[in-house]
């Protein structure tokens, strides 16, 4: 399937499924911190944020929620823009910036969420949320009839 909302009913209203799609996001960033986590054995304490999603504070929430870490959101709103255009300099041979004063500058920290969910809540959740990616898995047929 390309897409799925589990559990509406006839009481569903906007607000589930927005707030169903901003849990999507949150899954999905758990699913590939989890894969990152099981590939270099590595745990994430902290997941720094940036860009244009950061400005929605339940999100930032959520995230932390859900993927049991702080969320920790950089002063500047799109610092990847400004880290790409930096390391893509810096492998030309290109050096119109100041790494070292750039990255000083990315570094400040804004807002700071923490997890409120319990590990049980949060554990519970993601597991139905992958179960429900398994059974979606197949819906859709990609051949024309």
């Amino acid at each position: 399937a390309r897409g799925i909302i589990c559990g509406l009913t006839q009481y569903t209203t906007k607000a589930h499924i927005i707030r169903a799609a901003l849990e999507a996001i949150c899954f999905q960033t758990r699913d590939i911190l989890e894969a990152m986590h099981k590939d270099c054995g590595v745990p994430l304490t902290k997941l720094q944020a940036d860009g244009i999603l950061t400005n929605n504070k339940l999100l930032m929430q959520l995230q932390a929620d859900i993927c049991g870490i702080p969320v920790v959101l950089s002063s500047a709103k799109d610092v990847t823009s400004l880290g790409v255009a930096l390391v893509a300099g810096h492998a030309k041979g290109i050096e119109l910036w100041d790494l070292t004063k750039e990255e000083e500058d990315a570094d400040h920290i804004g807002d700071t969420f923490l997890p409120a969910a319990s590990a049980l809540d949060r554990n519970l959740r993601y597991k139905k949320w992958k179960m429900a990616v398994e059974r979606s898995l197949g819906w859709a047929s990609t051949k024309k009839s």
